[in-house]
């Protein structure tokens, strides 16, 4: 059966021999040619040694989320040589380097086998006996091409992209590529019946990860302060945040950089820092993950009780503890929602892709300032890692950034007296000063209990007074966060899909799926916390909920029903949590489970 432009090739390496550029060529040459593809990356936590795999979807129609079948597989690993095999799909192919021959573990018949001598080649081939390794990789790339129908010209292209700074390493990996692409070519019949045939699906379209859209984000939105401690999935996203700067934020003439990037000796240093460039008046930020967030929530409490704008990037990852550092996940939402001791609750942004990491970076600033507390990104590993194909990036020249209630030296020479709690306007913001202005504007910054007016107090009633206020402007950022992404289907019915995050694409496919089978569900996206009027009434609207998320203890489910009206007895949960990247089937096989039990939508 013919699968062009729809399928799954599988790539199983070892981390550490350069398989992840070979990879990505594959994946980019598919893209150039018009064609919608994702990538997932599955890799171990230790430098080198351990099985690395590379999934590569293909999907004319434009779905993102994995499909959970193979069919190519690339197996260049024999440790898990006889698990690859078992994961092709019935009809699938599998390509494997036969200079150190398998035939005895092939045990299945409903597979085609290709062996390719590539190591072997290579080794005839290159004299360095690192570069057979490295052009190993691209040896199979050739082979892919040839079978896959893959453009040479587009690939070759790729190449001189990749090495435009290393020129004499051009010709060596085009040789390699043409290795494989010729033998593919000489020795079976190309191309499979999964091939790729030009399509123009992607113009207008880009592939990026959502670690460096976020870092993007952030020098659009006025950022000059990232202060972090290096963790797994998030340290890209300040790597990327650091190259920005250094070809946007340097003076050409003076060669003085406009920006201050701090590794921190741990995460709390790191927040502490962030805090104070903040309350300085700078625009700062730290990426970091799920135990970063926990060694930072004492600083999260006290920039929300003290009222100081502060953005952080949480790319989760599997938990608890330690965990699987390089598995995704979202199992970080309560953690974040109510981090810190006592009565504490933090505004959440929660992008889909990397385009919504890029337009969240900025919303996240604009909103920690306006609102006067800590703002919190959720993305994830699987966002934050992996190329997603997504609509070119687009940017307002006429945006301003929105420092919210700031009065200026002018601005206090029109009050009698400057009082820093004090709400004014009604809604629980209060006005704020920079440091270094007229001194009417001084202020005193405390972590322990204060007055309306900045004093320290232990009075019952004015400490509660300070706590009802933050409450009026939690009301408050319910009508200024990001409302839902809502969708109704073709035939409208009583039960719905509700998500979050990176499980969108698979749920959106899984929509698709199920109406084809008549399965009609309404569907809504949060994308932020605390949840706004918009998500109490589609709550309402519909009897039955099936909330889809990544984590073991329904932590989506839980906030709902805690924070909205809803009844507990209409939620019903679709779970995931083993670290890979949700798929398709899970949804579909999770809603036709709950429908079989008597439920109709």
């Amino acid at each position: 059966m013919s699968q062009v432009n729809n399928f799954v090739i599988k790539l199983a390496n070892v981390n550490g021999t350069g398989s992840a550029s070979a990879n990505g060529l594959v994946m980019k040459a598919i893209f150039r040619m018009g064609v919608p593809v994702v990538g997932k990356n599955i890799f171990p936590s230790n430098i080198q040694g351990l099985p690395t795999w590379f999934e590569i979807r293909v999907s004319r129609e434009g779905y993102l989320a994995r499909s959970g079948e193979v069919d190519v597989m690339v197996a260049m690993n024999g440790q898990t040589f006889d698990r690859d095999l078992k994961e092709v799909s019935p009809g699938g192919v599998l390509l494997y380097d036969s200079t150190w021959p398998r035939e005895r573990s092939i045990k299945r018949h409903d597979v085609t086998v290709l062996g390719i001598p590539l190591a072997r080649m290579c080794n005839e081939t290159f004299e360095n006996p690192r570069a057979r390794i490295l052009m190993k990789n691209m040896s199979y790339v050739g082979a892919l091409a040839a079978l896959l129908n893959l453009d040479m010209a587009v690939l070759r292209e790729l190449i001189e992209e990749q090495f435009a700074s290393k020129k004499k390493l051009v010709g060596a990996n085009i040789q390699a590529i043409e290795l494989g692409y010729n033998y593919a070519l000489e020795n079976f019949k190309c191309p499979l019946a999964s091939h790729i045939e030009p399509m123009d699906k992607t113009a207008g379209h880009i592939m990026i990860d959502g670690n460096t859209a976020a870092a993007l984000g952030c020098v659009y939105a006025g950022a000059t302060v990232g202060a972090w401690y290096p963790i797994t999935p998030s340290t890209s996203m300040m790597d990327a945040f650091r190259s920005f700067s250094e070809k946007t934020r340097v003076d050409k003439e003076t060669g003085e950089k406009n920006f201050c990037i701090i590794q921190a000796e741990d995460e709390l240093a790191a927040i502490g820092m962030v805090i104070g460039a903040n309350w300085a008046g700078a625009r700062s930020f730290t990426p970091t993950s799920g135990p970063g967030v926990s060694l930072m929530s004492e600083f999260l409490g006290f920039a929300y009780y003290a009222e100081i704008p502060m953005v952080l990037f949480n790319i989760q990852r599997a938990g608890p503890s330690t965990g699987m550092p390089t598995r995704t996940q979202q199992s970080d939402l309560l953690l974040c929602a109510y981090a810190s001791h006592g009565d504490t609750r933090h505004v959440l942004l929660i992008p889909d892709d990397p385009r919504e990491c890029f337009d969240m970076a900025v919303q996240a600033f604009d909103l920690s300032d306006r609102l006067q507390t800590p703002v919190m990104v959720l993305s994830d590993l699987d966002i934050g890692m992996n190329d997603w194909m997504v609509p070119e990036l687009e940017w307002d020249d006429n945006y301003r950034p929105d420092r919210g209630k700031v009065l200026t030296d002018a601005d206090l020479a029109k009050v009698e007296k400057f009082y820093r709690y004090v709400d004014s306007d009604g809604d629980g913001i209060t006005y704020r000063t920079y440091p270094g202005g007229d001194p009417k504007g001084a202020y005193f910054v405390r972590g322990s209990s204060h007055n309306k007016f900045g004093a320290y107090t232990e009075s019952s009633a004015e400490y509660k007074e300070v706590l009802d206020r933050l409450l009026v402007k939690w009301e408050t950022a319910k009508t200024v966060v990001p409302g839902p992404v809502i969708r109704s289907s073709d035939q409208p019915g009583r039960t719905a899909i509700v998500t979050m995050g990176s499980c969108a694409a698979a749920c959106r496919e899984a929509s698709h799926k199920l109406a084809a089978k008549g399965i009609h569900l309404d569907y809504m996206r949060v994308r932020a916390f605390p949840f706004g009027e918009e998500v109490e009434q589609f709550l309402e609207e519909h009897d039955h909920i099936i909330v889809v998320e990544q984590n073991r203890d329904a932590q989506l489910r839980t906030l709902l029903m805690t924070e909205t009206r809803v009844h507990k007895d209409k939620l019903h949960s679709v779970l995931h949590y083993d670290g890979q990247p949700l798929d398709y089937r899970i949804v579909v096989a999770g809603v036709e489970e709950f429908l079989s039990k008597g439920e109709m939508a």
